[in-house]
């Protein structure tokens, strides 16, 4: 009985193992997604400078829209497949974590009605909470510290006042580096495996 439970344990694990190595090939490790994101907020902070921090709410709220189509444009760019198996249980697991932190997003909508930069600080914390559960998505522990560094700098704004403009670039400056780093791993990874073929 004890070793039945162990085969199914082990079977379990592989199975966890293959969805979330097919959703790292399908995707890039996921960094093409975060650099899309990345260059939303990059453009929200420059709006927020240029223009005024209400019209830089609209901005990231809008744009955010627009991360996901982005992100496929990137991945069709740079060769990466952008879709993962339909028999991917781990695909249901993405699409309820996306429609949570839709559904959070009306919350930072609100904030932003007492003080333009919490709406940013507000989503800081918001996706950082949203990319921790890649950690299970991907397999890739670092998104645990995207996620804890993303909160941890929504607090740091927020206790140091920081302006709507500095809130939105701080975003971005976290993802569009952590996104480069997440595709330069990829690559390496993929060339890897292409010359242990050879």
């Amino acid at each position: 009985m004890d070793t039945a439970s162990n085969n199914s344990g082990t079977q379990d694990l592989n199975h966890i193992n293959v969805a979330q190595s097919d959703l790292r090939k399908g995707y890039g490790y996921g960094a093409l997604g975060v650099l899309s994101s990345g260059l939303v907020w990059l453009v929200s902070g420059s709006v927020a400078f240029l223009i005024n921090g209400q019209t830089a709410v609209w901005t990231l709220f809008f744009g955010g829209m627009l991360i996901h189509p982005l992100g496929l444009l990137l991945a069709r760019l740079t060769g990466v497949p952008g879709k993962h198996s339909n028999q991917n249980a781990l695909g249901k697991l993405a699409m309820e974590g996306t429609f949570f932190m839709l559904m959070c997003i009306p919350l930072a909508l609100l904030l932003s009605l007492q003080e333009h930069a919490w709406f940013f600080q507000g989503m800081l914390l918001i996706i950082g909470g949203r990319y921790l559960t890649f950690t299970t998505l991907y397999g890739i522990k670092i998104y645990w510290i995207l996620g804890g560094l993303l909160g941890a700098t929504a607090f740091g704004l927020f206790f140091l006042n920081a302006s709507p403009g500095l809130s939105a670039l701080s975003g971005a400056v976290v993802e569009l580096a952590f996104g480069a780093f997440l595709f330069t791993s990829y690559k390496k990874s993929k060339a890897q495996k292409q010359k242990a073929r050879s």
